[in-house]
This record gives structure tokens, C-alpha cells and sequence, in this order.
């Protein structure tokens, strides 16, 4: 182009004509420029489809487009999708139940769009094909494609069904309340927020897993144009280090100190854009003194390993120990004793961490924020800053995924630090790979266990020896670690227990809650062993399973009593039929806790307030797709027979909602389902003598407490959760070895809604199909070596036939009987698919993910 010359770039975007003096990346021009917000920035590398577009009618990611690529053509987006084919897709959507978190939903929209172009009669093979460009972490494709299917029967000329939404009492398939927003892209997630004057954020990074930082010199940063703030440790006005219970992470390294791994934070940038902001870290000079890290907990063991913390290199211990393990083993007629190996895995959560810090005039700071706990970043940051809790308050936006990874600070505190010190507006959004740097992992663990039986095939002792390795900070390494040992044993009845977990610091990236919190781990371990005993008993898996499975009345492993809920052997009956008829396949039971648990105090609190002849139920806690709104309105609706048209869930805010707590340990269901119920009774009582109207301004609200006793309870049978869920899978391959089925069937208590049950289960199945055959989150010298597109996430083409079995036996009114299920549906999977190759080759596989199998990527 000639010298002087300006270039010019033209396209048409929904219908509109744009003109551009500059080639920018086409994602970055859509959201930031055009403010589209049905684009979602995922991974930005082309992996992840939740940023697609339509481009002269084909679907294409727009991160891998600039501006100068489409000139002249025509860019669609789902804003510009005509009205009608937005109101299609947003029920089909909803009706199948393929809603969950909402982050990818729109770029499979988009995705379906071309596909239904083309082709109105698509078979589930052509629907797969069409997604291959598109990842969902949360609903395992199946209720996407089914939404898929009804779209097209619409389109093909069915009229549009008109939902009832007069039948959304507990059992019933009511459509999610928050499903259209995200079918459509209009619903808010953190990074679709810009406010006047907002500045952007950016962190340095540690170098080296392990060194002294000697000096950071942030001047020339500072003088850099554009930028209003560099930050250190120096300038953070209250407690430097933050945690869940041990306070062992520091907001920022400190000249003087050492990093614990890569994704440390040493410096904090804010800037008039993100450009600016990045280029002004790579200005910032520090002085390291770089040392040997310590990248296995063997090596953290050492007698002359350096401390990494000041309490040294163990984080925790956890022992359990019931009757005479020992002796029992001595004794048995069968002993197997295997090791085991789990990786560490990533989240792979669809939204990265996003988080917007707002000074207010009258002095106080607002954080818009995506996580699993408003109450616990609100503690955090107010922590951080040395100020009063009314100084801060800290409100959700649409959660784009989490599965545990989502609970600890990652962009809230440093976004408020600089909003605190610039007194204007900053945002701070994680890149994919800073996010996968950054954010705690499920723990890696090595598992040794022994595992006795008699003759007939009663287990008569469980002895396990656990090795975590908890990374650099403690996170919830604790907790988790006390999970995968409570349950080590599984749901059966055995006598004699000796199990003893370890969890270690290392300088690899913190190993946090993950979806299963220990349990994935430890099942996959005793399961195995199950396996073995059964071929030397000459029985079938199925049957020795059978043979021990906890019922109502007896104990459990860990001492406490199974209560008249309890439905393991229904659900082994559910799927003994279709086990016994299959060669090649494979069988895994498991348990879960719903809640805390262990003497940990454990509330949900709930208000609900009658506002304009509307209820609206107000709690903090979190929904990151699991459905949790459209549970609460259901209770509510139950319970006082008011229609679910007048009745709202308020988003989490520390400045109106209560304490409901973290969305974790399967609870929110159980927790707040509980203490919506018990305020609805009261709002019941009062509408027997007033209409809803007449009680304009009132206020109901109720906690339910979950009491437990603690881990080392001298009772001999404690109650060491308030529920307990159970599950038995079957994983069937076909002769090639791959996956054909997957049968789930769940001890759910009571299906509040039944379509969002199946989809966490189906999301969960397949999230274990990955942890059991293709995920792994490999380190290089402790800094992670993969990218989201090469961490073997499961994509539409690669799942097979999930068929969901509920079992709802529960009499328990305690939240209509409901259990959670987020977390168990992942923690039976992968024991399964190796059961399954087990019976198949005979080749006993003892590390995740498996090996010698036609999923395996490395051979």
C-alpha cells in the first residue's frame, strides 16, 4: 500500500455495514468495539468455539479472524439471528435441558445455525460432526444435541410448544429460569462488563517455581504511557497472605521472599487498555536468585529438603482407623494389595477467571465477580485491604463453569487492590493460559491399597496408604485429602479400616477442589481392587459388589450408620441386567457427601421477600450451572403452592443476599434447598390468611445447620455427613475398545427436577471419561506444559450413548429428600472404563489416564 495511504476495511456485521481504519483481531472488535456479548472469549486460541460466528453462512472462530480477513463478507453473530430463530433456539435450548453454565451456548448456537442452513433433518452423527469445532465442560453434549434435534423439528414446520409453567412443583421438568439469557448472549458474565474511565490489569508472574526475589524494580513500568499504577507487596494496606483455612498465600511476593511455583504474582499493573498493560510487565525488572524446586512430594519429604512453608513440607494427615486392619488382612482367604496413579488435571472451567473492582462515591468498593462464593472473596479482600466489611461488597455475575476450581482469589483481590489505590474502575481477565497458570488443580495422588476378603466374598479389611501432593499453597488440600480418605473404602460394609493420607507441599501449581474432592482418586484406587479380588473369588464384579453394598442400618467404613435413604443396591439392580449381558464391561460404585460435613460448621441461609406481588428468594449461593435458581423456585413453589411465574432467585450480593455458603461439597441443593423450604412454610402461613399482595414488604428467613461430628470423633458411630449419596456405573466398549455405552444410575434421594439431574450426570460421566482416558495436565520443571486444546477434553464425537438411571427412595423431608449429585457423577467413571478394559484384555492399568487403549495419547 502506497506511503500515506490509510487502509480501509468494510464488512457487514448483523446486517449493518462497518468501516474500520485498522485490522484487529475480529473476537477483540466484536466485544470490545461492537459490544456484542454473545461471543465469548474461552481460550482464544482456537480451541474452544465459544467465541463463534457465522461468516458468509459458515460457522468460524472469530479469535482466529481479524478484521482485514472478513472484509467484504458478512458477519453474524447471535444478536443478528432473526427474531423467530432466536425464540427457536432459546426453547429448544431450554426444553432439552442443554443449558447449564451458558459460557459455550451461544457458539453452539452458532454452530447449529449452519449446521440447520443446510440441513433440516440432521441425523445425531451430522449434529456431532457440526460441534466438533465447539467444547462444553458441563452438560456432556447430549441434552446440546437433543436442543439441536427439536430446533430443526421446528424449524421444519412443527409449531412452537408454549411452556406450562404452572407445573413446576419439585419432580417436575421445568425449564431453567436463566436459560434464554444465556442461549441468546444477553446474560451477564464478569468480562461482558465496561464501565466509564475502567482501567485493565495485568500481573507478573513468577519466573521459576522456586527462587529468592532479590529486587523488582517497577519504575520504567511506571513511567510507561497509559499506565496510572504499578503494585507490589509494599502497597498492600492489610494481611499480605489469604487462604480458605491455612493463610499461606500471598497476595503478592515480596522482595526478600521466595516463589512457591509459576503462577505466583509479584507485580500489578493498571492501564488505559490491555495493551498497555502488558506491554508494561515486560518492563518490569526483577532480580531473581533461582532455586532447586521441589517437584514430587518424595523429594519435598527428604530429610534434607528446604521448607517451604515455615511449618515445613507437610500440609496435612489424615488417618481413619476402625477394628484390626492388620489382623484381618493376616487372616483373609484373599489379599490384593496394588499402587495406583492419578494425575493432576485442570478444570478447563468454559469462562476464565474475570473480575471488576468499581470505587463507589461514598468511599466503598464494589467487586463484580464470577465464583463458587461471594462471602469467601468478600473475607479475602476485606482481609487485604485492613478495612470494615461494609467497606466492600461483592456481587455475582453468570458463572461460566467451576467444578471446584473457581474457590479461591484469583483475579477478585488483585483487581480490588488496584481499584483501592486508583480509585477508578479495573478489570482484570485471565488469558487461557494465565488461567490454566494460575488456578489450583485436582491433586495428584500415588495410592497404595490392600484390600481382604473371605471366601464368600465378604471384605473384611481395607488398608490404604495416601501420598498427595498439594502443590505450593494449601488451598483446600486439607479437606480434600480427609475426602479421598473417609471414602476410601467406598460404600461398603467392612469392619476394618487403616487408611492414612499425606498431602505435601511442592512447587508445582496448588493442587484445590475439584469436582469429586479427593474421591476420584481413592475410588479409582479401591475399585480396582475390587476387580482383582472378585476374578480370584470367581465371581462376577457385579456380584461382589452386590454381596457388600452398604444398606440402610448398617455401617459404613467410617463408622457412621446408613440412614433409611440409603439405595446403593438399587441402583446395582438397575444395571445388573445390562452388566451381565455385556463381556466387555465395566462396573464401579461409589459415595458422596452432601455437605461440609466432619464438625465443619455448615449453614444455608435463606430470606425471602414478598416484593410488588412477587416472591423473591435471596441467598449467596453460587450457580455455576448446576441449575440451582430454578431448584429453589421449585422448593418454593412446592411448598407454598404459588405458581413459579411470581417466584425469582436474587444473584449472590454481600450487600443483600445471606450467607449461604460455598458452592461445594454437593450442598446447595440440601443446604439452601432446606432453608428455602423452611422460610417458604412460614410465607405459606402467612398466605393462608393474606394475599400475596397484602404482605407487600415481608421479610422470612431461615438457616438450616448441618450438624456432624469431627473426623476423630470418640463416638463409635459418629455422623460424619448429613447425607450421602450412591452411584453404580457401567462403562460397555465395543470390540475396537471404544467406548459403545455408559449406564449411570444415581441414588439421588428426590429428583427436584429431573432434567437438570440427568444433565449433571451426563456432563459428570463425561468429565470422568476424560480423567479416565485422555486428560492429563503434564509439567515441565513445574510449569504446565499444555494449552486447552491439547489437555484431551472430550469433545461431541467422542461420547458415547449415556443412558441416566434416578433412584429416589429418600423419606426424608430435608429438602424433599434431594441429595447432591454434582460431584459423584464423575467419581465411579473412570474405575468403570479400566473394569472394563480389565475384562476386555485381561491388562490391569493402574494409572490414569489409562493406558494401552485407543483414547491413548502417549505411546
Amino acid at each position: 500500500m502506497p506511503p500515506g495511504v490509510i487502509a480501509v476495511f468494510r464488512f457487514k456485521l448483523n446486517g449493518s455495514m462497518v468501516t474500520l481504519a485498522e485490522d484487529i483481531n475480529l473476537l477483540e472488535f466484536l466485544r470490545e468495539h461492537a459490544r456484542l456479548t454473545s461471543v465469548k472469549n474461552g481460550c482464544g486460541e482456537g480451541a474452544c468455539g465459544a467465541c463463534m460466528v457465522l461468516v458468509d453462512g459458515k460457522a468460524v472462530r472469530a479469535c482466529l479472524l481479524t478484521t482485514g480477513k472478513v472484509q467484504g463478507k458478512a458477519v453474524m453473530t447471535v444478536e443478528g439471528l432473526p427474531a423467530r430463530e432466536k425464540e427457536i433456539f432459546a426453547w429448544a435450548f431450554a426444553e432439552a435441558g442443554a443449558v447449564q453454565c451458558g459460557f459455550c451456548t451461544p457458539g453452539m448456537v452458532i454452530s447449529a445455525k449452519a449446521l440447520l442452513a443446510g440441513n433440516l433433518n440432521p441425523t445425531r452423527q451430522e449434529i456431532k460432526q457440526a460441534l466438533k469445532g465447539n467444547l462444553c465442560r458441563c452438560t456432556g453434549y447430549v441434552k446440546i444435541e437433543q436442543a439441536i434435534l427439536l430446533a430443526a423439528e421446528i424449524l421444519r414446520g412443527r409449531a412452537l410448544p408454549r411452556q406450562d409453567k404452572l407445573s413446576g412443583k419439585i419432580g417436575r421438568r421445568l425449564a431453567r429460569v436463566d436459560a434464554a439469557a444465556k442461549v441468546l448472549g444477553t446474560g451477564e458474565y464478569a468480562d461482558d462488563l465496561q464501565v466509564d474511565g475502567m482501567l485493565y490489569a495485568a500481573v507478573l508472574r513468577a519466573r521459576y517455581p522456586r527462587a529468592l526475589v532479590k529486587q523488582i524494580d517497577i519504575s520504567a513500568a511506571y513511567a510507561y504511557p497509559g499506565v496510572e499504577a504499578v503494585l507490589t507487596a509494599k502497597d498492600i494496606p492489610g494481611k499480605p497472605l489469604l487462604g480458605h483455612l491455612v493463610h499461606d498465600w500471598p497476595v503478592l511476593i515480596a522482595e526478600g521472599e521466595e516463589t512457591r511455583y509459576v503462577g505466583d504474582a509479584l507485580a500489578l499493573v493498571a492501564a488505559v487498555s490491555k495493551t498497555v498493560a502488558r506491554q508494561a510487565l515486560q518492563l518490569i525488572q526483577v532480580d531473581y536468585e533461582e532455586l532447586t524446586p521441589l517437584l514430587t512430594p518424595q523429594a519435598a519429604l527428604a530429610a534434607d529438603a528446604p521448607k517451604l512453608h515455615p511449618k515445613g513440607n507437610i500440609l496435612a494427615k489424615t488417618e481413619l482407623k476402625r477394628g484390626d486392619a492388620d489382623q484381618a488382612i493376616a487372616q483373609a482367604k484373599y489379599v490384593v494389595t496394588q499402587k495406583y496413579t492419578t494425575p493432576p488435571t485442570e478444570h478447563a472451567f468454559m469462562e476464565p477467571e474475570s473480575a471488576l473492582a468499581v470505587p463507589e462515591a461514598d468511599g466503598t468498593l464494589t467487586v463484580y465477580t464470577g465464583s463458587q462464593s461471594v462471602y469467601d472473596e468478600h473475607h479475602g479482600i476485606v482481609a487485604m485491604l485492613g478495612v470494615a466489611g461494609d467497606k466492600v461488597r461483592v456481587i455475582s455475575k453468570l458463572v461460566g463453569g467451576a467444578f471446584g476450581g473457581k474457590e479461591d482469589l484469583s483475579v477478585q483481590h488483585h483487581a480490588a487492590l488496584l481499584a483501592w489505590h486508583t480509585g477508578k474502575p479495573v478489570k482484570l481477565t485471565f488469558s487461557r493460559q494465565e488461567s490454566i497458570l494460575v488456578h489450583p488443580k485436582r491433586h495428584a495422588m500415588e495410592l497404595e491399597f490392600t484390600t481382604a476378603c473371605d471366601e464368600t466374598g465378604k471384605i473384611t479389611a481395607v488398608k490404604a496408604r495416601i501420598l498427595a501432593d498439594t502443590g505450593a499453597y494449601a488451598s483446600l488440600g486439607g479437606p480434600v485429602l480427609q475426602r479421598a480418605c473417609t471414602h476410601a473404602a467406598g460404600p461398603y460394609q467392612i469392619e476394618n479400616v487403616d487408611i492414612t493420607g499425606i498431602g505435601v507441599y511442592t512447587n508445582n501449581p496448588p493442587g484445590g477442589a475439584f469436582r469429586g474432592f479427593g474421591v476420584t482418586q481413592s475410588c479409582f484406587a479401591m475399585e480396582s481392587n475390587l476387580n482383582i479380588l472378585a476374578e480370584k473369588l470367581g465371581i462376577s464384579p457385579w456380584e461382589i459388589r452386590f454381596r457388600n453394598a452398604i444398606e440402610p442400618g448398617k455401617v459404613l467404613p467410617n463408622g457412621q450408620i446408613a440412614d433409611q435413604g440409603t439405595a446403593l443396591k438399587e441402583t446395582l439392580l438397575a444395571v445388573k441386567d445390562i452388566f451381565e449381558a455385556h463381556p466387555a464391561a465395566g462396573i464401579a460404585c461409589a459415595m458422596k457427601n452432601s455437605g461440609l460435613g466432619v464438625g465443619v460448621p455448615d449453614v444455608g441461609r435463606v430470606k425471602i421477600k414478598v416484593d410488588a406481588g412477587r416472591v423473591v428468594v435471596c441467598t449467596s449461593a453460587a450457580c455455576m450451572g448446576q441449575g440451582l435458581a430454578t431448584v429453589l423456585i421449585q422448593i418454593v413453589a412446592e411448598t407454598t403452592g404459588l405458581s413459579p411465574d411470581v417466584i425469582q432467585v436474587h444473584g449472590p450480593d454481600t450487600g443483600i443476599t445471606p450467607n449461604g455458603g460455598t458452592s461445594t461439597a454437593s450442598r446447595q441443593t440440601l443446604f439452601n434447598g432446606e432453608a428455602a423450604r423452611l422460610a417458604a412454610l412460614e410465607l405459606k402461613a402467612d398466605l393462608q390468611k393474606h394475599s400475596l399482595t397484602e404482605l407487600a414488604g415481608r421479610e422470612y428467613y431461615q438457616e438450616y445447620h448441618g450438624m456432624t461430628d469431627p473426623v476423630y470423633s470418640s463416638k463409635p458411630n459418629p455422623v460424619s455427613h448429613v447425607a450421602y449419596g450412591y452411584a453404580t456405573q457401567v462403562v460397555i466398549l465395543d470390540e475396537q475398545g471404544k467406548l459403545q455405552k455408559v449406564v449411570a444410575a444415581h441414588d439421588v434421594g428426590k429428583a427436584i427436577n429431573p432434567t437438570t439431574v440427568e444433565g449433571q450426570i451426563e456432563g459428570g460421566v463425561v468429565m470422568g471419561l476424560g480423567y479416565a482416558l485422555t486428560e492429563d495436565f503434564p509439567l515441565d520443571r513445574g510449569r504446565p506444559a499444555a494449552k486447552l486444546g491439547t489437555l484431551g477434553l472430550f469433545r461431541a464425537g467422542d461420547v458415547p450413548e449415556i443412558e441416566c438411571i434416578l433412584i429416589e427412595k429418600n423419606p426424608d423431608i430435608l429438602a424433599y429428600g434431594a441429595k447432591g449429585v454434582g460431584e459423584i457423577v464423575s467419581i465411579p467413571t473412570a474405575p468403570a472404563v479400566a473394569g472394563a478394559y480389565y475384562r476386555q484384555d485381561g491388562v490391569l492399568r493402574t494409572s490414569l489416564p489409562l493406558r494401552q487403549t485407543p483414547y491413548c495419547r502417549k505411546k
